[in-house]
């Protein structure tokens, strides 16, 4: 088949869950026998080369831009910015008006919607099927606190026209599932359950798992992942504040890079944990595995969520994790508590805290429990099995 891959961003030029997913579909859809072609933005110098599958074509809809304004003060944190997406969206249209006869699939990101109109613009008058995936389906409450309640209005209903387009559609968690049928989709909405990618077979996996939490853990609490205003850092900065002066020894790491780097620099210096916890910027893989095994927890103070990856990638190393519930966070689907972590209920500092500390004073019986956890689940969360589910859909 002839698949068309859509999203403005590429691993690794850009870091994220969504970036990783679609890179591993286009290499797995080229290892098939298909031909593939990933739509993006360019995020590379000029001359340079995107770093993907050589099986995989690589097609540049619009030039190099930055994603998110910068930060300025507290009230008007660091945002995704509006051009490019518009940008983006042109880009995909004028490609899809000359090539669209050329693919039999179109796969795209609902996420950041106007590359999403332009597919479903140009798909009746080229033919091909149209497939999106809905990472997230965003309230109208977060609309208005993201843009405003003018510009919240408007991107809800840029939103309700991407919903109601034809198109197969795919989601990574029951909460977005739920608002995709709420807001009117036409059709089935298919549940993915695995992201999660690691060369060894499940089995391997799971003891892999189990030997990770034979090892007794640092006090330490970690926290990966992009420094966007959604991640909360500054939150997961006061409540270590608070855990660390109940567990001895205690120290906080933070693996990640964006636009809230400074306002975490900030919080650490506010709180005097200058020394107790570091942040270490995007690191390689080798880094992020050793911490993930070594830490008592995973933090994950996000205030939204599409799936939660990294609560599976540390369940994988046998570390459980602590989430803060959200009616955004679809994270927390993946908690069972008390078995691979625990769901504090209120972004508040020193009720994530004592969520902390429970994941301490539980200890190795909570690390064990966690490894069997990863072990019964490994095949569902595998992103091996969302694969095949995606290529079935294709042939249908």
């Amino acid at each position: 088949m002839r698949i068309c891959v859509i999203y403005d961003c590429l691993f690794p030029h850009t870091v994220g869950g969504a970036e990783r997913w679609y890179r591993n579909l286009a290499e797995r859809l080229a290892h098939e026998g298909h031909e593939v072609t990933y739509l993006t933005l360019r995020q590379w110098e000029r001359g340079e080369h995107a770093q993907i599958d050589e099986r995989v074509r690589v097609v540049t809809a619009g030039p190099r831009m930055v994603l998110y304004t910068d930060k300025g003060p507290p009230a008007t944190p660091a945002r995704r910015r509006i051009l490019p997406p518009l940008v983006f969206g042109l880009g995909v249209l004028a490609h899809l008006l000359r090539n669209g006869r050329r693919y039999d699939v179109v796969h795209t990101c609902a996420f950041p919607y106007f590359s999403l109109l332009a597919a479903a613009a140009a798909r009746p008058l080229m033919g091909f099927e149209l497939v999106v995936d809905w990472f997230e389906v965003w309230s109208r409450a977060y609309w208005r606190e993201y843009l405003g309640a003018a510009r919240g209005r408007v991107g809800e209903l840029v939103q309700r026209l991407c919903v109601l387009a034809p198109q197969r559609a795919f989601c990574f968690s029951e909460l977005h599932a739920k608002r995709l049928r709420e807001e009117g989709l036409r059709g089935n909405v298919t549940v993915l359950r695995g992201l999660y990618t690691d060369p060894a077979e499940p089995i391997t996996k799971a003891r892999r798992a189990q030997d990770a939490a034979s090892r007794a853990a640092e006090p330490m609490v970690l926290f990966a992942g992009r420094l966007i205003p959604e991640k909360r850092v500054t939150l997961a900065v006061a409540a270590i504040a608070l855990a660390v002066e109940q567990i001895e020894g205690l120290r906080g790491e933070f693996l990640g890079d964006g636009p809230e780097r400074e306002a975490l620099e900030a919080a650490i210096a506010r709180h005097g944990l200058e020394g107790v916890v570091t942040a270490r910027g995007f690191t390689d893989t080798e880094t992020v595995d050793a911490e993930m095994r070594r830490a008592t927890c995973m933090l994950l103070t996000s205030q939204r969520e599409g799936y939660g990856m990294v609560v599976v990638e540390a369940a994988a190393r046998g570390t459980p994790s602590v989430v803060v519930a959200g009616e955004d966070n679809a994270a927390t689907e993946l908690i069972e508590e008390g078995v691979n972590g625990t769901i504090v209920r209120s972004p508040d500092p020193q009720t994530v805290a004592d969520g902390i500390v429970r994941a301490h004073e539980a200890g190795y019986a909570l690390r064990e429990s966690t490894a069997a956890w990863f072990a019964e689940n490994a095949e569902r969360l595998s992103l091996e099995s969302s694969l095949r589910e995606v290529l079935a859909s294709y042939a249908h």
